[in-house]
């Protein structure tokens, strides 16, 4: 369904879409932006990013947003489906002078009402640490610049640590930072860690420990985003040269690689199993990858121009059930009442011990079918199911029926997995695992496009390393990891004609596919795009299933920069500074739909 007609209708901004699970619904007063409410001249500004906190205020509104326009920077109370919080008294507010903040991540470890730690990057190459509810800042890393001069591209904690944080850069490089240690006012010097078939690690040289404590640097180009496993142990990083390697963030081994069809990666996210990966770029495509098989399965097409951010759905879930399925017919009242009821049946039973059946000793895996999302420079928002016949393509259908349930996740990164509901034409799915939740439609077998079979799991993996850190790294207790790198030095001005906003090719065939890879590929003699081309780095469009979108909506009037997944809703931001809340199906409270009716969006329509 990727196609949407063509004329005024694919022009025309969405206020609400449906999947099969029910309506997602624009909340136009739940609207988040600068006080002003006008929309912001994007023009060479940096993306607007959002960042989220719960700071298990008793009073019920715990949850914290962060978000970036230009050179300001804005903390409010978030409020979800409810009505936003009064832009015009904004818990903090910054305005910087001769730089932009680019990126930012909450600690959600030392997250409290009183205080909560902000990381904050900037488009001159330094990281902030703030406090936005005691208005303090607290450090300036790299404050003259001496470590790396080129923009902050991804900052985020690391998981389980109230003082170790990365920060990626367009340079290609990534730094271990520790909130305790200073910054020297002379450069650093690196002493050799480890370096492996395309990758390098140094240590930082000082009689006394200083920031920053590793750097790594990766691939060609800017290091674009990077994103831990849920359990911490892995590190995935999306590079300009169109690479995604996943490393192991404590033994410094590279795992795998992938490379995308054309130009560079953007954007990357984990299932919240671990299983899979999701990558999204400038070839158009969203690329699903197996960890534990370090392949590529699927690619989904449906946007038009770079993918600029995916995320997974931790909200949604499906499972196959061998006995006869409910029925169901009602209101929503009546429908959720009863997902009450069978949720909070269940809630002892998590979703990770359950598909952790498709290990069990009868080799049949549990249907399950991830739901995950992307938005990109073409101001669509996407909706995709990776279902079990692209999972286990050689399993043979069962009799079985797969059925949904809506599961309230406690965060990100608790154990639980990244469902999904299809809308189209309902078959019969694969799997025979017993689960405990159960509801009446069946989910359709797949949304894919008739494709040949998938290449070959069992292909040697010639990117894992041979060797783990020397206790070094030990001594100072810091985790480590190792990313790859083609070369040291980089070419900052090489990552800015890259960036050039433009529209990349937006229908990818077989026929052309040799062509589109050879002019994408790097020149590097170690890394030649074209001789990937049909390896399991890089499979032919052929080679693998192509998804098809389940919800494909124009949502904005300019590019979309965020895609989060929350309990009750889903949030999305552009360009111009707005931050737009969704409701999810069944969330909106009776009397406050009439308060949010997208016909006070002037250019709102309803489909």
């Amino acid at each position: 369904m990727a196609a949407e007609g063509g004329g005024k209708e694919m022009n025309e901004i969405k206020t609400q879409f449906s999947t099969r699970e029910g309506a997602y619904q624009l909340l136009t007063h739940s609207e988040y932006s600068r006080p002003n409410r006008v929309p912001f001249n994007s023009q060479g500004s940096n993306p607007v990013k959002v960042s989220f906190v719960n700071v298990n205020d008793q009073s019920g509104n715990g949850d914290r947003i962060c978000f970036n326009v230009g050179r300001e920077l804005y903390f409010y109370i978030y409020k979800g489906i409810r009505k936003a919080a009064d832009l015009s008294k904004p818990i903090d507010k910054r305005i910087y002078k001769g730089t932009q903040p680019t990126c930012h991540d909450f600690n959600p470890l030392t997250a409290t009402a009183e205080s909560v730690c902000l990381l904050v990057g900037f488009s001159a190459g330094q990281v902030q640490l703030i406090d936005p509810i005691r208005k303090e800042t607290s450090k300036l890393f790299n404050e003259e610049r001496l470590i790396d001069k080129s923009r902050v591209t991804c900052v985020k904690w690391v998981p389980g640590s109230k003082s170790l944080f990365l920060a990626a850069h367009a340079s290609g490089s990534l730094y271990l930072y520790n909130i305790e240690h200073t910054c020297g006012t002379t450069p650093p010097h690196y002493q050799l860690l480890k370096q492996g078939d395309s990758y390098v690690v140094h240590t930082c040289k000082n009689k006394s420990t200083r920031n920053p404590l590793l750097r790594w640097t990766v691939g060609e180009g800017a290091l674009n985003e990077f994103a831990f496993s849920p359990d911490g142990k892995y590190l995935a990083c999306a590079s300009q040269d169109g690479f995604l390697r996943v490393f192991g963030f404590d033994t410094a081994e590279l795992h795998g690689a992938m490379k995308s069809y054309f130009g560079g990666l953007l954007c990357v996210c984990w299932s919240p199993d671990g299983r899979y990966i999701v990558s999204g770029g400038e070839d158009d495509l969203v690329t699903v990858w197996s960890f534990s098989d370090c392949r590529v399965i699927a690619r989904g097409h449906g946007h038009k121009s770079w993918v600029s951010v995916v995320a997974f759905d931790h909200c949604t879930t499906s499972m196959d059930d061998c006995e006869a399925p409910a029925e169901f017919s009602g209101s929503d009242e009546d429908f959720q009442e009863q997902m009450h009821y069978t949720v909070g049946k269940d809630r002892n039973n998590s979703i990770h011990s359950r598909l952790s059946k498709r290990n069990s000793t009868d080799g049949r895996p549990v249907s399950v079918t991830y739901r995950f999302g992307s938005v990109g420079q073409d101001t669509q928002l996407c909706l995709w199911d990776l279902t079990e016949d692209i999972l286990f393509p050689h399993l043979p259908l069962s009799r079985t029926r797969t059925h949904t349930s809506v599961m309230n996740a406690a965060s990100p990164s608790a154990s639980t997995h990244t469902p999904g509901i299809n809308g189209n034409n309902s078959v019969n799915s694969t799997g025979s695992g017993n689960p405990t939740n159960s509801l009446s439609a069946s989910l359709p077998r797949s949304n894919s496009l008739p494709h040949s079979a998938p290449a070959e799991s069992n292909t040697p993996n010639n990117h894992k390393g041979s060797s783990v850190l020397d206790n070094t790294l030990v001594a100072t207790s810091v985790s480590t990891f190792a990313t790859l790198a083609l070369h040291e030095t980089r070419k900052e001005h090489q990552h800015d004609k890259d960036h050039k906003r433009n529209r990349s090719l937006s229908h990818i065939n077989n026929k052309s596919g040799d062509k589109l890879s050879q002019m994408s590929g790097t020149r590097s003699a170690k890394m030649d795009a074209a001789k990937m081309l049909g390896t399991t780095l890089c499979p032919r469009m052929d080679e693998v299933p192509l998804l098809e979108p389940l919800v494909c909506k124009k949502i904005a009037h300019e590019r979309l920069t965020v895609l989060t997944f929350l309990e009750d809703c889903l949030v999305t931001a552009c360009q111009e500074g707005f931050i737009c809340t969704w409701a999810r199906p069944g969330k909106l409270v009776s009397g406050l739909l009439s308060s949010q009716n997208p016909a006070n969006s002037p250019s709102g329509t309803v489909v």
